[in-house]
């Protein structure tokens, strides 16, 4: 595995050569664009996979948070930016797939405005509450937000985030009494559940778990069709009752639409080496993510599948975009 991985690193320079004799890339320091505060799910895997190609080209390569509008504000800044290979962006699925379903005048294409290099990792996502609520299992759960006035209020991290849509899709398949209540990016959401200030949400498992294994908050409930390995004893909502409930986040490298395709096959390959380090995937069980891979190609065949998904979902739950 350490043996591909170094041969991966060698054959780079020779790739980036290619086509007709192009320039070696990266030839200066590359910025990506984390769409999101530090603290959360995303900023974390982006700076590990900054510091891995840092390692394999030995230039610098900058994570940049520009948080706001559930992503957008970062995507937009990578879709208008030069297509030269000096920008890049590390995202997760909701401003890619979720949040084209829930905003009308997003600022990019989701589609169209990006060229997909490596789908990285997954996670569920783990419903978890304050423990003051004192409920034990989903049952409870929709039953106190129907006697409480107003309902129950569930943060997420961004208006059309998968966090914000999940909680959509439990108000409509549960009946729940719900009011959403948005923050600027994961972190900032699970500080206001930790203060009391909303009862639940929807957190990437990754993220969430910590808080979950200090007793800071209780997990009810994780959002795939199959228990978490991360978190055997945490039941899926199907499993309590909540049918054909299924969803999840990923994480991915991407580049503006346009990049040349060398630069977009030397980041490939170097994510492979990358990826291939027993020390990455070991970072990655120890943030509760599933490695996943592949070449571009099949990054955006599962990109076009997943904005499908999302958008049937928004529709089922009767979410019309604003």
């Amino acid at each position: 595995m350490r043996r591909r991985a170094i041969l991966a690193g060698l054959a780079l320079p020779a790739l980036a050569q290619a086509q007709g004799g192009a320039a070696p890339w990266p030839d200066r320091p590359v910025k990506i664009v984390s769409p999101y505060p530090p603290g959360g799910a995303t900023d974390a895997l982006a700076r590990l996979v900054a510091e891995g190609l840092r390692r394999q080209f030995g230039l610098p390569f900058v994570v940049e948070n520009r948080p706001g509008a559930g992503g957008a504000i970062g995507h937009n800044a990578v879709a208008q930016a030069a297509a030269d290979g000096a920008t890049l962006l590390f995202s997760a699925a909701g401003p890619l797939v979720v949040t084209p379903h829930t905003t009308a005048r997003l600022p990019y294409d989701a589609l169209r405005a990006f060229a997909p290099i490596k789908l990285v990792a997954s996670s569920p996502l783990v419903l978890m509450l304050r423990p003051a609520l004192g409920v034990a299992d989903m049952r409870a759960l929709v039953a106190l937000s129907q006697e409480k006035p107003g309902g129950l209020s569930y943060a997420s991290f961004g208006i059309g985030s998968s966090a914000h849509l999940c909680g959509e899709m439990f108000r409509a398949a549960t009946g729940a009494r719900l009011v959403h209540v948005p923050y600027n990016g994961s972190g900032p959401a699970v500080a206001g559940l930790l203060a009391g200030d909303t009862d639940f949400m929807f957190e990437v498992l990754a993220s969430g778990l910590p808080h979950v294994q200090g007793g800071r908050v209780r997990a009810l409930a994780v959002t795939s069709a199959a228990r978490s390995p991360f978190a055997p004893e945490v039941p899926t909502l199907q499993q309590q009752g909540v049918a054909g409930f299924e969803a999840g986040t990923w994480f991915g490298l991407l580049a503006p639409a346009g990049t040349p395709p060398v630069v977009v096959a030397t980041l490939d390959r170097a994510m492979d080496g990358i990826m291939a380090e027993a020390g990455f995937q070991e970072a990655l069980r120890t943030q509760s993510l599933l490695p996943m891979g592949g070449p571009p190609e099949r990054f955006a065949r599962f990109l076009a599948s997943e904005y499908e998904k999302w958008g049937a979902a928004a529709r089922a739950a009767g979410i019309q975009p604003s």
